[in-house]
């Protein structure tokens, strides 16, 4: 389902998670396009060669570090560092420039109204540049989304990571995975434990450098197989 809506206020306080591996030459412009109305930005180096961790701090984000390679392991990190003191929603966001930071406002909007919990950026083909993304990214989007419609009932479009969720709601997840399912898992979870969710229209571009997943053969695969893998741990679950 994708939502159309105005914006007036924020009441809600957000904290970005950005995980990070090698993106020296992305990671300003991105910090430099979040909205003001913030509560912080993690930026979580995840076992990078180069200068990530430095141009994160000189724009002003909150960098940890997590050695083990992974994006599910990266956000768990920045999860845990923010339990101490939660914010009220959690927003996900790549660190490659793919993503238009400054549309943050349309994701935390629905939750900031209080109309649902989990709200993902769905990258339509209308708003997407040419070649930002590869056939099988398409594929795989389209796949698990329709995987998830006639086996959950999902109304899912896309597996974006430009996402916005509540706190509690992350946390009632347990999320586990760490690496390439990570995106599937979370939209599983909220079909499964019927949490109210929409999906709001984005741009999306072409990323600065190349993609850890989609760019190789092997990425893709992996991330193919833990689609499915979910998917399939999710349907004999409910058996």
């Amino acid at each position: 389902m994708i939502e159309k809506f105005s914006f007036n206020w924020m009441k809600t306080s957000i904290s970005v998670i950005i995980p990070a591996h090698n993106e020296a030459r992305s990671i300003g412009k991105v910090l430099t396009e979040i909205p003001s109305f913030v509560r912080d930005i993690i930026v979580v180096d995840n076992n990078s060669t180069d200068d990530t961790a430095k141009v994160a701090r000189k724009f002003g984000a909150k960098v940890i570090k997590e050695a083990n390679i992974g994006y599910g392991n990266a956000c768990l990190a920045a999860i845990r560092f923010l339990d101490p003191n939660p914010p009220d929603t959690v927003v996900f966001l790549d660190g490659d420039y793919s993503d238009y930071p400054q549309e943050m406002t349309k994701l935390v909007a629905p939750i900031d109204r209080g109309d649902v919990d989990f709200v993902i950026g769905a990258r339509i083909k209308s708003m997407r540049s040419s070649g930002s993304m590869t056939i099988p990214q398409i594929f795989g989007n389209w796949l698990a989304c329709n995987l998830m419609r006639l086996i959950y009932g999902g109304r899912y479009t896309d597996l974006g990571p430009f996402r916005a969720i509540k706190w509690d709601t992350l946390k009632s997840f347990n999320m586990r995975d760490r690496n390439y399912g990570w995106t599937i898992e979370m939209q599983l979870k909220s079909l499964y434990y019927k949490i109210p969710y929409t999906e709001v229209p984005v741009n999306y571009r072409q990323r600065i450098g190349k993609s850890k997943v989609s760019g190789t053969l092997k990425g893709a695969f992996m991330a193919g197989i833990k689609i499915l893998g979910w998917i399939g741990k999710f349907y004999f679950s409910k058996k």
